[in-house]
């Protein structure tokens, strides 16, 4: 069942057409190319065989960011980096992702809790998502708010993971734009969090950067993933 809040704004973006989620093989073969760390990464082969929530797009595979890095800032930070080295972006907060910045919602580290714990023994995480398709045309305060009961934001962490085993997610200017609606910065490092990490496509290339989180955008769109059942956070 899509979301059913009348979107703030009009709905003129979308996934590029040869768009596709892949198969969970690909993906976590993707992952332990790109980084040594997860070469000998597994994940449980059992759970991409089971339907998928409501609003979930596929299964997605991620790893656990402490296998990247001692603090998020830092897994997020190696992540940007390796996108920078496959294909043609631009961090406009490349030196800022260290805590007084960057944060993850307390209900995605919830989730990500629930997850490491359902999935234990396992370096890469099998999650269902969106793409950020559900709430385009929602701010991302909206988007939050909106949210289902089982349902969280991802974060840059996440979203840059996915853009790695799917680049051709986002390739043109008119391609929807990704909200990482699980994550939330200070740009000022001041502890007013109130901007939120945003992947977009200008230039002829891919940008990262932290518009402000109660904008509403047309061209972007918060994405989330589905837990088994119902997540005790706000």
């Amino acid at each position: 069942m899509l979301n059913k809040l009348v979107p703030e704004v009009e709905l003129a973006y979308a996934y590029p057409k040869d768009y596709k989620v892949q198969a969970m093989t690909r993906q976590a073969s993707i992952l332990r190319r790109l980084f040594p760390e997860l070469k000998d990464a597994k994940y449980d082969e059992r759970i991409s065989t089971n339907p998928l929530p409501n609003n979930a797009e596929g299964w997605f595979a991620i790893p656990r960011w402490q296998k990247l890095g001692s603090t998020y800032g830092e897994a997020v930070e190696k992540v940007l980096a390796m996108i920078g080295r496959s294909r043609k972006f631009y961090n406009w907060r490349e030196g800022q992702l260290n805590a007084l910045h960057l944060r993850q919602t307390i209900r995605s580290i919830k989730a990500s809790q629930k997850l490491v714990g359902e999935q234990e023994g396992y370096d890469i995480l099998t999650v269902s998502a969106q793409f950020g398709l559900l709430h385009r045309g929602h701010s991302v305060r909206i988007a939050r708010m909106a949210f289902a009961t089982n349902e969280f934001g991802l974060g840059t962490f996440v979203v840059g993971i996915m853009l790695l085993t799917h680049p051709r997610r986002l390739v043109e200017y008119d391609d929807l734009w990704i909200d990482c609606a699980g994550d939330k910065f200070a740009s000022g490092a001041d502890g007013l969090f109130v901007d939120v990490p945003c992947f977009r496509f200008r230039d002829g290339r891919l940008k990262f950067g932290t518009p402000w989180s109660v904008r509403t955008r047309s061209h972007e769109g918060s994405a989330s993933a589905f837990l088994k059942g119902r997540l005790n956070a706000k």
